[in-house]
């Protein structure tokens, strides 16, 4: 199994999505995308640390920081490991050990590090997908194909239009098409 290193495309909210966030990932060796849905408070974190925005009084990520930082640990790295059941793991790098975590708050901190993120190619194969500008509609046939002209599975579909939701703000939409996806990945 290899990673795949990803940054931080972007984060989206919108008021009728009872307060979850959408952190999307890219590769950066590549065009594909991973939308993970997180809390507010993650989402709040993670917004201001990349907007240089320091509050009054530290966050709990700050105190999460201060307290590795005080035991003299190094954190090297955030790994999304595993999706099961439509949940994302993930594991943080200090030294020598791995502890589990959550994603959000794995890249919460990672982005106060600035150490690398990275997703397992088994995720970002099964949850990952193209953006729909970098795909191309077969000739007269209606069906999108990727560049190496591989028609695209249903699932792969679904979460084309997840993503296309999520951008658009219309996460009633994305709720719907994020339990049907559910379905079929425990159908397969």
């Amino acid at each position: 199994m290899t990673k795949i290193q990803v940054e931080i495309l972007g984060l989206s909210s919108s008021p009728a999505s009872g307060g979850a966030y959408a952190l999307i990932l890219k590769e950066m060796n590549g065009e594909r995308r991973l939308p993970i849905i997180i809390g507010a408070f993650e989402a709040q974190s993670i917004a201001l640390e990349m907007e240089g925005i320091k509050p009054p009084r530290p966050l709990t990520h700050d105190l999460m920081k201060n307290i590795i930082d005080s035991m003299g640990v190094g954190l090297s790295e955030i790994v999304i490991n595993e999706l099961r059941e439509g949940t994302f793991y993930a594991k943080i790098s200090l030294d020598s050990e791995e502890i589990d975590s959550r994603p959000s708050d794995a890249i919460a901190l990672a982005v106060r590090y600035g150490v690398p993120i990275f997703v397992m190619d088994k995720v970002m194969d099964e949850a990952g997908f193209y953006p729909e500008e970098e795909q191309e509609p077969a000739s007269g046939t209606g069906v999108v194909k990727r560049s190496k002209e591989q028609k695209l599975t249903k699932l792969e579909a679904l979460r084309a239009q997840l993503q296309e939701s999520i951008e658009r703000e219309d996460y009633e939409k994305a709720a719907q098409l994020r339990d049907e996806i559910r379905k079929l990945e425990v159908k397969s």
